[in-house]
């Protein structure tokens, strides 16, 4: 669009993007939140129309016409009409335009930057966001990094910037997202640009998984330029140590879509980190980080990121050969102590039976591999179970908005068992809960000597992502398949006691619903403390006659004695008392 057509598309009123820019000059000291509020709008008609698909195709039919067609000033003037008009709320709108099929995308383009530069009101301009988001082109940037400085207009305009300019992106969204104490320093310090300052709050930054989520551990990665940190200068250990405490943050399924595989520098972080990972000490931290890297890159999202051919299995050959070599060997494979305190005990489980896993499984592969993955020691939470079909996970390219359910569920309980009648399995969860995002659902049935997972059910995603693959149907060998259920569900290596203590105490209680029942309370799940791991919670549920009920919490701790003794005591002490007393 030339100039002169900017000027004239124009009003009394000022554009918001010219808005946003006196803004930026006037006030820099833009407040966390996305920006600075928009300006008062004229009142718009009352919006009570279709939604869901019909919305989508009233707003496909409505604007499709338009957004093929030139950015005269009459064609703008017409389209401004129609989306005042148009009897659509704003986010269905948005959400059809990022979803409808384009039949001119040079044309679209055109609209969408005549939008984004002149509109006055957020209605069309959120409209030519959500257009750039699909087409823009770097001469965009300036007007959407600009945008990004208003609160109502803040997501659309760093979604339509991220895939033009990740770094700046994300120093955006680490600016309004963040003000956590823990975190605020390293953000303040990436937009001071201080070098030094940052690369000190780096490696000072707690990156637990109750620190930092998957997100926005994306989001530091991009602005720090984390697959060029290993790289530079001598090796730091403290720093090489952070860089893979990230890429193990994005790898976590514990977020509402994949972020290490919508990280683009993924496999070189990767490659550089590993190339010096011999600079790191043989610590338990550092084997740690090491292993939750191997452990993705054997099953996880890191498996499935678009490596060159023998890529990912060199660089798991290195990281074995480091991690087993005589100065490692002695961390990741050492025996618990008897007397060790609990987290020391969970800890080195976990380093023994993922080195173990990774590095000198010998099992053959076959068609299906199912694992029972604990990705993170330090967060018990993260037990899941995964999926590889063909040496291939299925959960980050066809779900990746949470983890595989939980093997108590899916193994221990039989939901996987094959039977002549089709049963449905949800294999995954969105992390945010079913309700909210979903779940991957599969019809398991056994046809003669054959087992086959089919008719699969996912949820709708929106318009704004882009769908994984439809998974085809799956047939596995009957034999084969009840094999692999078996060698998974008897794979314990990896349990503390903890968990075990809940697994077999569920287990027993299912079996012997009679032991609550004397008290009016039904079972409902046992489980490992959030906040506690070695602490076993069990649920309880009181029946009323309205068909309600009240949820009752029995904590048992870990008194250091094998998990079937405080199994058979927490048996009896359950015949002889009502846990309420305890709960």
């Amino acid at each position: 669009m030339s100039a002169p057509q900017e000027r004239t598309a124009l009003t009394s009123r000022p554009s918001l993007y010219t808005y946003a820019l006196r803004l930026a000059q006037d006030r820099p000291d833009r407040p966390f939140g996305g920006g600075h509020p928009l300006p008062d709008e004229p009142p718009e008609p009352e919006r009570d129309g279709p939604r869901g698909k019909r919305a989508f195709a009233a707003v496909e039919a409505a604007l499709g016409p338009l957004l093929a067609g030139p950015d005269s000033p009459a064609a703008m003037a017409e389209l401004q009409r129609l989306l005042t008009e148009l009897p659509v709320h704003d986010g269905p709108l948005v959400g059809a335009v990022l979803a409808m099929t384009l039949d001119d995308e040079a044309a679209a383009r055109a609209i969408g930057r005549h939008l984004t530069r002149t509109g006055t009101t957020r209605r069309p301009v959120s409209v030519g966001l959500a257009l750039l988001r699909r087409l823009g082109e770097a001469e965009d940037v300036p007007y959407l990094k600009a945008l990004c400085g208003l609160r109502g207009l803040f997501s659309l305009a760093v979604a339509a910037l991220e895939p033009l300019d990740p770094q700046t992106a994300a120093l955006r969204q680490l600016d309004a997202r963040i003000s956590s104490p823990e975190t605020r320093p390293l953000v303040d310090a990436l937009l001071s640009g201080d070098r030094r300052e940052i690369r000190s709050r780096l490696i000072r930054q707690p990156l637990g998984a109750r620190t930092i989520a998957p997100e926005p551990a994306r989001w530091i990665a991009e602005a720090v330029g984390l697959a060029g940190l290993p790289g530079q200068g001598p090796a730091d250990p403290r720093l090489l140590a952070q860089v893979g405490r990230l890429l193990a943050r994005m790898a976590s399924s514990r977020g509402t879509q994949p972020e290490l595989l919508a990280y683009r520098e993924a496999t070189a972080a990767f490659d550089a980190l590993v190339r010096r990972a011999g600079a790191l000490p043989p610590t338990t931290e550092h084997a740690v980080v090491l292993l939750a890297l191997a452990l993705d890159l054997h099953s996880g999202q890191a498996h499935v990121l678009p490596w060159r051919d023998g890529q990912r299995e060199q660089l798991l050959d290195e990281l074995g050969a480091l991690v087993l070599s005589p100065e490692w060997a002695g961390v990741v494979l050492a025996e618990p102590a008897a007397d060790a305190p609990p987290a020391l005990r969970r800890r080195a489980i976990w380093l023994r039976h993922t080195t173990e896993r990774v590095f000198r499984a010998t099992d053959p592969p076959g068609r299906l591999r199912i694992e029972v993955a604990h990705p993170d020691p330090d967060d018990p939470g993260s037990v899941e179970t995964r999926f590889l079909l063909d040496g291939r996970p299925l959960l980050p390219e066809s779900f990746g908005h949470g983890p595989g359910g939980h093997p108590d569920h899916l193994l221990d309980r039989g939901a996987l068992t094959a039977t002549a009648e089709p049963r449905e399995v949800k294999l995954a969860e969105a992390w945010c809960t079913e309700g909210c995002c979903g779940a991957l659902w599969v019809s398991v049935v056994r046809e003669g000597d054959t087992v086959v997972w089919r008719d699969w059910r996912r949820p709708g995603i929106p318009p704004s992502r882009t769908r994984a693959p439809e998974p085809p149907a799956y047939r596995f060998e009957a034999a084969a398949y009840t094999a692999e259920l078996a060698r998974a569900t008897g794979d314990r290596g990896g349990e503390w006691p903890g968990w075990t203590m809940a697994r077999l105490l569920g287990a027993a209680l299912r079996d012997r619903p009679e032991l609550s029942a004397r008290w009016g309370l039904a079972f409902s799940s046992a489980y490992t403390d959030y906040r506690n791991p070695d602490t076993t919670v069990v649920t309880f549920v009181q029946r009323s006659t309205d068909s309600t009920g009240r949820w009752f919490t029995w904590k048992l701790a870990d008194d250091g004695r094998p998990p079937t003794a405080r199994v058979a005591d927490a048996l009896y002490r359950l015949a002889e008392e009502d846990p309420r007393g305890d709960a």
